[in-house]
Parts: C-alpha cells; structure tokens; sequence
C-alpha cells in the first residue's frame, strides 16, 4: 500500500468532490430512481466521508453504467452535512425531493449523531434510514422502528464483540473477572452508544469499567491517556472518529508507554487512513471491521474496471483509496439499496418501474444475503458476513472482522465474529426499545402476519 500517498488524498479529499456533486444518468429512462446523499467532504471528520460516499456513488454509477436496477436508472443529488447535526436536518429537508419532483428513497447520513437528528422524521415521510453499523442501536428492534435498518451490525454488537475477543486472548470470560476496561470515547451520542450494553457487560464478567470521555474533535488526550497508564488498565477500548482524533490516539498512547497491542478501535476510527495518521505508533493495534477491506472483492474489482476504466470513478484516475474499509462500507451500503430494489420491484409488480418508499421499506425488511447464490450475484463474498433482516430484527448478521495493523495494511486475525452472548444483546435491543416506545407513545407493530421473501 502506497501509505503517504494514501494519508495525503485522504487530506485533500474535498479537492476532488465537486465533480459528483450532482449526478444524472447518462442515458435517457422511462424511470428514474432518486437518492439524497448527504456526504461529509469537509471538516474534521471528512477522510471517513470522502472514503464511505465515494464507495456509495461509484457503485450508483457501476450500476448505471451495467443497466441499472431492471432498466430503472438512478439519480442522486448531494449535500454537505460537515458531519454536524443540525446541517443533516437541512440537507434531509433540501434533498427530500429533486428538481423532477422526484422523492428519495433513504437518508443515508454516516454518523450516528446525524441519524438521531432525523430518526423522529423518516416513518412519517416514509423514507428509509439506512444506517448500517452506527445510528441508533435499539433501531435494530423493527416493531419500534420499522423505517430504521442498522444492517448488519451496531454499536451493542460491535462492543460485546470486542470484549468476547479480550475474554478470549485472557483465556476465557471466567478470566476477565477483576480486570479493568477503559472506554475512551468522543463526547458525543456516537461515543456514548456502547455504554448501556458494556455496563451490562461489565457487571455480568466481574470487570471494572472505566468510562473516559474525550472532547469533540479529540485532538486533546493527554489527561484521558495518563489516567489509563496510572489506574493499571489492562485494556481499551477507543471510541473515536476522524483520522485527526485516531492519529493523537496512537502518538498519545505510545507517549505514555501503554501498549498498541492493548486497544481495540471502533469501525469509525480504525480504517487505513485512521492508522497511517498514528505512524509507527499505530502499529500492532487492533480494529474491528464492519466489512472486509480490499480491491480483491470481486465488485470492486468490477467497479474498478467499468467505472474507472471509464474515467468516471469519484477519484477519478487515483485508485488508492478505492478499496479501503471507508470506500467499501460505502459499497456495501449501496448493494443494500439495490438489493431492496430489486426485490420491491419483484415483489410489487414494478420490474423495470421506479417504487414508492413503503414499496423500498418492504424490500429493505426483507433484506437476505445469507445465499452464497445471492452474495455472488452482486460480487460481495468475503465482503459482507450473511445476514437476513425480519420485521422483528432490522440487524441481522452481528459478526465483524477483527483486524491488526502491522504498519502497512490490515490482517485479519479473527474472520466474523460475534458477541459472547447474542441473545443478551437481541434483548437488551428489544427492552430499549419498548422502552422508548412507552414513554414516547409509539405504536409497536405485531410481527405475527410478517412473510419471508425468497427470489424465485
């Protein structure tokens, strides 16, 4: 991997986004199928943006340039959120329809504080958020939140992943009794999701649980990383976003002499460009993977060789940053919303015809990628773990990668791993959830009359 020219894209990924700004097909359909994005190609965290959203409109244009979903073509406008709440809300509203008077299907925003900001709004615009592997974690509840998909992981998952992986290399759950564990976390919703469940965690193994907040955007860690060294902690969590934030993580903790082999990065905080930010500091740490990294999956490859073989990827003729685990979580997202598409338009009679959002809500909870038949199809094996949404679970799969840097690139070191105890986290999500429901008065749907979907 070419690290420095990777970590200088990632700085200047805002150079290259004007181009995507708003895309049309190139060729002329009876239907259109709209999208808003809203993207994140400046501020603090733009390197997570630049990488996801690139992912998501190549494959929108591999899609185009193959045929497009049926014969229905798609259409995408964006906007810039800067990862900031209250910008999300206005790009929600301003995307909501195009200049065709087209509708969006799903609001896509990368971030879980983003996702908060409009989970109250999507049933009743009937707009799906997408918000695989962040967002809300009792979303993964569907009779709470029926237009809400965190497929095919969330943040409760991610964690009791991360401490069974811990149990693991002390020997056992039994072993992680009198331990300690910091969770050093952005202040923040996103940094603040895992809580409820390690607490739970925590209180079940016998471990003590340090809860270590780091001020937004985290470039100041100095108090955070001593008090680790000082209180004997034996591992740590890091909960961050941006590579500024990953890259002060690495160079603070080695400053402090705690060991890289010690701390496990979130999905956010833990791509490439996040560890090439730390230099040599950053080898020997651990990271999770939402989804596998690399050109070698065989839709990257395809969409390497359709659409920058065209001269039309969002990077235009630098491949560096395609690949990479911010790039593919952007594809796989993407898959999703064709996938949904596809079986709407089976489902509802409209083969070659755009869809209504219920009829795109429907298709999404019906999501299966638990087929090697249907992970084929669309190039993702290896990419994605199986997984299969149901009205009463909008996650699915539960399983991540559990990776270490060894200064250049990635290796796996665990391949799709779940929770010590899935059925703790799967209830955990469901009384949460009915939880919320009751004190707001929200209506719980009855799953009894739900039907699975199976391509013919």
């Amino acid at each position: 991997m070419a690290i420095n020219k990777l970590l200088r894209q990632a700085a200047a990924g805002v150079a290259m986004a004007g181009a995507m700004l708003a895309a049309l097909p190139a060729t002329a359909s009876a239907d259109e199928q709209y999208f808003g994005i809203p993207s994140i190609r400046v501020g603090p965290y733009n390197v997570m943006g630049t990488g996801y959203y690139a992912g998501e409109i190549d494959y929108l244009n591999y899609v185009n340039m193959t045929g497009g979903v049926n014969g229905v073509m798609l259409t995408w406008q964006e906007c810039e959120t800067e990862y900031n709440a209250a910008k999300n809300v206005e790009c929600y509203q301003r995307l909501m329809t195009n200049d065709k008077g087209q509708k969006m299907l799903a609001w896509d925003p990368y971030g879980t504080p983003l996702a908060y900001a409009v989970i109250g709004r999507v049933e009743k615009d009937q707009v799906v958020l997408a918000q695989a592997g962040f967002g809300r974690t009792d979303a993964a509840y569907g009779p709470v939140w029926p237009w809400v998909f965190g497929v095919h992981s969330n943040y409760w998952t991610q964690i009791a992943m991360k401490l069974k992986f811990m149990a693991d290399m002390e020997g056992g759950v039994d072993k992680m009794k009198g331990k300690t564990v910091a969770h050093l976390y952005i202040d923040t919703a996103y940094g603040r999701e895992p809580l409820p469940a390690m607490r739970i965690i925590a209180k079940n193994w016998g471990f003590t649980l340090l809860e270590i907040p780091i001020a937004a955007p985290g470039l100041e860690q100095q108090s955070q990383w001593r008090r680790v060294r000082r209180e004997n902690v034996d591992w740590v969590t890091f909960w961050g976003a941006g590579a500024g934030m990953s890259g002060t993580a690495h160079t603070t903790r080695a400053s402090v002499g705690f060991p890289a082999d010690r701390v496990i990065f979130v999905t956010f905080g833990g791509a490439e460009e996040d560890m090439i930010a730390g230099g040599d500091a950053a080898k020997g740490t651990y990271a999770v993977g939402h989804v596998r990294p690399g050109k070698d999956v065989p839709l990257v490859q395809e969409i390497l060789k359709v659409v920058y073989g065209a001269g039309k990827g969002n990077f235009g003729s630098d491949t560096t940053r395609v690949g990479t685990m911010y790039y593919n979580r952007g594809v796989a997202a993407a898959v999703n919303w064709i996938e949904a598409m596809r079986i709407a338009q089976e489902k509802f009679g409209k083969v070659g015809k755009a869809i209504t959002g219920e009829e795109f809500r429907w298709g999404y909870e019906h999501l299966d990628f638990t087929s090697k038949t249907r992970r084929d199809f669309y190039g993702i094996e290896g990419l994605i773990p199986p997984f299969k949404v149901t009205c009463d679970d909008h996650e699915g799969g539960e399983k991540f990668l559990m990776m270490q840097w060894n200064g250049e690139k990635y290796e796996i070191v665990r391949d799709w791993m779940g929770p010590d105890d899935p059925e703790l986290i799967d209830q955990l999500e469901k009384e949460s959830a009915l939880k919320y429901a009751q004190e707001n008065n929200m209506p719980v749907r009855d799953c009894k009359d739900w039907e699975p979907w199976a391509w013919k």
